[in-house]
């Protein structure tokens, strides 16, 4: 009789981690966010002010990637039986839309501010984009272990967005200071906006590719196939499905034709090691085939055989 076996293990102990370092950074980004509001409209400086209100939307951006961890770290129940990781997933797609549509308005603002430039206090406005700079290189180092994960990476990369908003302020700032040419205000602002805008697209394009099931960027379902094909005892690899469960959890399926159906156990262990140890899979279910049952269509070229 074959035996399907499946393997995953429990939620890692590091989602817990990352959500205490998101809440932590989610109170402090806020907190700071409000008084660098009121710096900016003392100062004058619309560098500073489009700061504050980029980390005022990344607080709550923190704090919604934060409940999206709490959310993919229970447990699976009987109506979700992946669990709940795909919040991850859906709060990355937020938080890089958001993003973009603050970019969009800090780009406007910033334009309409070439054709009519102001009085900004320049000293005053750099003091302060300094204090905001030190806040979120410490955010950034919290976040910087959980990298792995997507949501994880994309709330580093609102923090990312709020230290060039707070790079872009203190130059501003300092070059008002000492030459008063305060156009530089509005063009560290655009500046910061097209860094910003790159990376937003590229963490949308990651999230809506698992959204939609399509095998994890960093993997390669060939190379993958082909690996899996390669063991000892294994014939061809079939019917292989790879996708993205959370932020930070790939599973995979597989149909493995097998010489020996009565050695599976030595290769299914061999096969999980491969998988957990090359390309970080450890969600894995595969189900053992007899050449003599087998499909006809192999999606994985047998590695065995020389080509003619």
């Amino acid at each position: 009789m074959r035996r399907m076996a499946h393997s995953h293990p429990e939620p890692e102990q590091d989602q817990g981690r990352a959500g205490q370092a998101l809440r932590r950074a989610a109170v402090l980004t806020i907190a700071f966010a409000a008084l660098e509001a009121l710096g900016g409209w003392w100062t004058g400086s619309l560098a500073l002010l489009s700061d504050a209100g980029h980390m005022l939307t990344d607080g709550a951006a923190l704090a919604l990637a934060a409940l999206a961890g709490w959310l993919a770290n229970r447990p699976p129940s009987r109506l979700h039986t992946y669990g709940f990781g795909r919040a991850e997933i859906f709060a990355a797609v937020i938080n890089g839309a958001t993003m973009l549509v603050i970019g969009a308005i800090i780009a406007y603002e910033a334009i309409l501010r070439l054709g009519n430039p102001s009085e900004v206090q320049g000293a005053t406005a750099a003091a302060i984009a300094l204090a905001g700079l030190a806040l979120n290189l410490g955010i950034m180092k919290w976040l910087s272990p959980h990298k792995h994960d997507m949501n994880a990476r994309a709330a580093a990369l609102h923090v990312l967005g709020d230290t060039l908003g707070s790079i872009g302020a203190l130059a501003a700032g300092l070059v008002i200071a000492l030459t008063g040419w305060t156009p530089i205000d509005a063009i560290a602002a655009l500046f910061i906006c097209a860094l910003i805008a790159v990376s937003s697209l590229r963490l949308l394009r990651e999230a809506v590719h698992a959204l939609m099931e399509g095998v994890p960027l960093k993997l390669s379902s060939d190379a993958v196939g082909m690996g899996l094909a390669r063991q000892e005892g294994v014939v061809s690899v079939h019917d292989l499905h790879i996708w993205t469960l959370s932020g930070s959890r790939v599973a995979l399926s597989a149909h493995v034709v097998v010489r020996d159906l009565a050695n599976w156990d030595q290769t299914l262990h061999a096969l999980q090691r491969l998988l957990r140890e090359r390309f970080g899979i450890e969600h894995v279910t595969l189900q053992p085939e007899s050449p003599a049952a087998s499909a006809v269509r192999v999606a994985v070229p047998d590695p065995h055989r020389s080509s003619a």
